[in-house]
This record gives structure tokens, C-alpha cells and sequence, in this order.
């Protein structure tokens, strides 16, 4: 089974609505979730918050934050993942990093990718340097963002 399978069905089994905020994967989660049918039953939206603009207006990430720690930080990833949960969602998804060739530096990396997965109940943070062309380092971290949703139902659900 595949994980995006084991997303849908866990989520459903456990009732909850999902959500995702994509930067670097450019809606990869989304359309991994959306290719599972019943997916309307746990899935409400999708965004990719690309710009900081984006990221400040659409998921009320702090540009604070973003002045202080970047983009690609812990921080904003749970800013992003917290405006989802703040919108409706139960479960909020969010990714953002540098997947390359090029924007990346020595204290962040081509590769550099977090990844927040947050609920009412707990919210964890990620951090991960993928290796890999621009394809592989958004795939992996979409997988991973999904691989790690479903470690979240488990533990908090």
C-alpha cells in the first residue's frame, strides 16, 4: 500500500480533516492525496504558499518569523502548519525547503527541508537534508511529510 493509501485510510478511520501547506513540493502532497479515491471524505485544501507573501497572507505565518529565521526554518514551518489548523483544519501538513540545483548556502543547504505536522493535540517539526536532482529532493519530502502524518494519527489519534 502506498503512503498516500495509508494516509486516506487512516485518516478516515480516524475522522479527521487534513490539510496542506506546500512550498518547495509545489502541491506533490496534494496531488498524491487527491490521486486516492474517498479523499473528499478527509481532505479539505491544498495550498502552495511558494512566496513569503504568500506564506504571511494566506497562512498568517509572522513576518517576524520570516525576518528572524527565513523561509526555510522550523519556525515557519509551524507557523504554516498552525495557519491551517487555525483555518479548520485537524491535521495540518507543512513543507518547506530548498530543493535546488541552486538557493542553497553553507548554513542551508540545496536539500534543507522541514517538515511540521500539527494537531490540536501536538505538533511536531522536521528537519531533513534530502539528497538527490530538484525531482527526488521533492518527492522524498513529500513522502516523508505524508510518512509522517501518518506516524502522527498513530500516536495522537
Amino acid at each position: 500500500m502506498r503512503l498516500a493509501e495509508m494516509l486516506v485510510a487512516l485518516a478516515t478511520e480516524c475522522g479527521v480533516r487534513i490539510a496542506t501547506a506546500e512550498s518547495c513540493t509545489g502541491g506533490l502532497i496534494a496531488s498524491s492525496i487527491v490521486d486516492i479515491p474517498g479523499c473528499s471524505e478527509i481532505y479539505s485544501e491544498g495550498l502552495v504558499t511558494y512566496s513569503n507573501e504568500a506564506k504571511v497572507r494566506r497562512l498568517g505565518v509572522d513576518p517576524a518569523t520570516l525576518q528572524e529565521f527565513g523561509a526555510v526554518s522550523a519556525e515557519t514551518a509551524v507557523e504554516m502548519a498552525n495557519g491551517l489548523l487555525a483555518q479548520g483544519a485537524d491535521i495540518g501538513i507543512s513543507v518547506t525547503g530548498i530543493a535546488g540545483p541552486g538557493g542553497g548556502s553553507n548554513e542551508k543547504p540545496v536539500g534543507l527541508v522541514y517538515i511540521a505536522v500539527g494537531s490540536e493535540r501536538h505538533t511536531d517539526v522536521y528537519r531533513h537534508i534530502f539528497k538527490g536532482n530538484r525531482r527526488s529532493v521533492r518527492r522524498q519530502s513529500a513522502n516523508m511529510a505524508m510518512f509522517y502524518t501518518i506516524q502522527h494519527l498513530k500516536n495522537y489519534y
